[in-house]
């Protein structure tokens, strides 16, 4: 009997650090798909870069190879005008009418950019660091900035921004990996 007992102690003990873990580290899918994203962004999306979706003046739009796992629909946005001739790359986490499943995939992937490491070209590994901004249902939009640490004049201002946006009748989950100034207030 003491023997059953504690293999089926040891065997819930196990169990429960299992899913403690599985619950604080992403998934290797997740930061794998991240960092050939984040790694791609040196070359502006290019090889990652899959089916153009539309053309629009300054922008064109292409469906994203890399897709991060739970993606509704991953986007590359080139930009084409005087000022910026960057990409971006989007991944749509949600898209439903739950306030309360749109904030647990926030705060979801909030949690899993930043625990993931990316392992760079000089095989260290490098990460995004940031903190979250808590949602709440009376918000219309709530973002988290998460910077990415690195000493690379390519990656100077690039970063990870969660968003949470309700519609009139919805909401959104999207994952934003991009430069921005710190002088842009938008």
């Amino acid at each position: 009997m003491r023997k059953t007992l504690f293999v089926l102690l040891l065997l819930s003990t196990t169990l429960t650090r299992a899913q403690f873990y599985k619950s604080v580290i992403p998934s290797p899918e997740f930061s794998t798909a991240l960092e050939k994203i984040v790694l791609d962004f040196r070359l502006n999306f290019s090889t990652i870069q899959g089916n153009s979706l539309s053309n629009h003046g300054d922008a064109e739009t292409y469906e994203s190879i890399i897709k991060l796992p739970g993606a509704r629909e991953c986007i590359i946005y080139k930009y084409h005008s005087k000022i910026d001739t960057t990409a971006s790359w989007q991944a749509i986490m949600y898209k439903g009418d739950s306030y309360k499943e749109a904030s647990r995939i926030y705060e979801n992937v909030f949690r899993m950019v930043k625990k993931s490491q990316v392992r760079w070209i000089d095989k260290s590994y490098v990460s995004f660091n940031g903190e979250m901004e808590k949602p709440t249902e009376d918000l219309k939009f709530t973002s988290s900035t998460l910077l990415f640490s690195l000493d690379d004049k390519r990656y100077k201002n690039f970063q990870a921004d969660v968003e949470m946006i309700s519609t009139y009748d919805s909401w959104e989950v999207h994952l934003n990996l991009q430069t921005k100034n710190p002088d842009d207030n938008f």
